[in-house]
């Protein structure tokens, strides 16, 4: 199952609430991230796949994926957190198939390597039947201090490199996050999971016994979806079922390394995009659009833009500008976090019409 959702704060005014950065063709290549997704996962299932996304971008995801019968494309009457989206995905498959297992992969990640991404699968797979919650991890490449950690034990008999998990970790300090990656033990938590549908909803069901019972009726009575969702419980899948299984053994990890971001802030897109297939650019400067829009000298970093208008960039380091018709970003890789900072000014302004 693929869950479709989230803001993309952080990549406005590219990303915004009616076309989220899953709907965005970001790599250049002609694909939204959504349809990448999809690309990747067809040839390890065939057509059995679902997206749980928003009621507002029901429609949107349809046109993008018309392979897909309509009843693979659930809508959320609103948005609860990852738990009850891939929860409603594990109560759907459940009444389909009582011994079927769950796989669930964000909409809006980029992969570089299909093949050893399809290995890593395969092996969560394998170990998954056994019982266990498995997610992979990536390796990391660098100290990153914007995702959280997986950090892994022994690794579990019989098995090629799948390991114990010991304990998901929160985002860390620099120095801390540099000891992550200096030990080798410790890997990125991507919000990847294989799992058997039951077993998922078991072990919610043993923290949050309320969230797993509405969850199963709305997936026995669909038409209750309106009046049952309000009411349920608003928690990530993390702390809701990963952590606490950890804690008591039952979770896997399978590393990755097929190269992964989650393409979260401007400076992380400028290296998707220097990386990618669709990568184009003028020297230093990374462009997302039409390169012909663009006039750069002794310049590095990211201009996007989704215009006709010429934008011209001189003697800037380190710089992001974004074009839009409506409106225009301007900041540095260094400060691209605080991007998500605008959205709230404008939200404060009422300025519904930007966001």
């Amino acid at each position: 199952m693929v869950p479709a959702g989230g803001a993309g704060t952080r990549l406005w005014p590219l990303s915004r609430a009616a076309l989220p950065k899953f709907l965005l063709d970001l790599t250049g290549t002609g694909r939204s991230l959504l349809q990448q997704t999809v690309d990747r996962l067809v040839p390890l299932v065939d057509d059995r796949v679902l997206v749980v996304t928003g009621a507002a971008h029901r429609d949107a995801v349809v046109r993008q994926l018309p392979q897909l019968p309509g009843a693979r494309v659930v809508a959320e009457p609103a948005p609860r957190d990852s738990m009850a989206a891939i929860g409603l995905a594990a109560a759907m498959l459940e009444r389909e198939d009582t011994g079927a297992l769950l796989a669930s992969f964000a909409a809006d990640h980029v992969i570089t390597d299909a093949t050893a991404f399809a290995a890593s699968v395969e092996e969560a797979v394998e170990v998954a039947r056994s019982g266990l919650l498995v997610t992979i991890g990536i390796e990391p490449t660098h100290p990153a201090t914007g995702f959280g950690y997986i950090r892994c034990g022994d690794v579990i008999e019989g098995r090629r490199s799948a390991c114990h998990v010991e304990e998901f970790v929160e985002k860390p300090d620099v120095e801390r996050a540099r000891e992550y990656v200096a030990d080798g033990r410790h890997r990125w938590n991507a919000g990847m999971f294989v799992v058997g549908a039951g077993v998922l909803l078991d072990l919610l069901a043993e923290h949050h016994p309320d969230l797993a019972a509405g969850l199963r009726d709305v997936a026995a009575h669909p038409e209750r979806i309106d009046d049952v969702w309000p009411g349920l419980e608003r928690i990530a899948i993390d702390h809701a079922v990963a952590e606490p299984a950890a804690r008591a053994g039952r979770v896997a990890v399978v590393p990755g390394s097929f190269g992964w971001d989650d393409v979260g802030d401007f400076a992380s897109l400028e290296e998707v995009l220097r990386a990618g297939p669709g990568a184009g650019g003028q020297g230093a400067l990374a462009v997302l659009g039409d390169a012909d829009t663009v006039l750069s000298t002794d310049s590095s970093g990211l201009v996007a833009t989704a215009g006709d208008r010429m934008v011209a960039v001189v003697g800037v380091d380190d710089v992001v500008v974004v074009d839009t018709p409506d409106a225009v970003l301007v900041t540095t890789r260094s400060r691209a976090q605080e991007v998500k900072a605008l959205v709230e000014q404008l939200r404060r302004r009422g300025r519904a019409d930007l966001l």
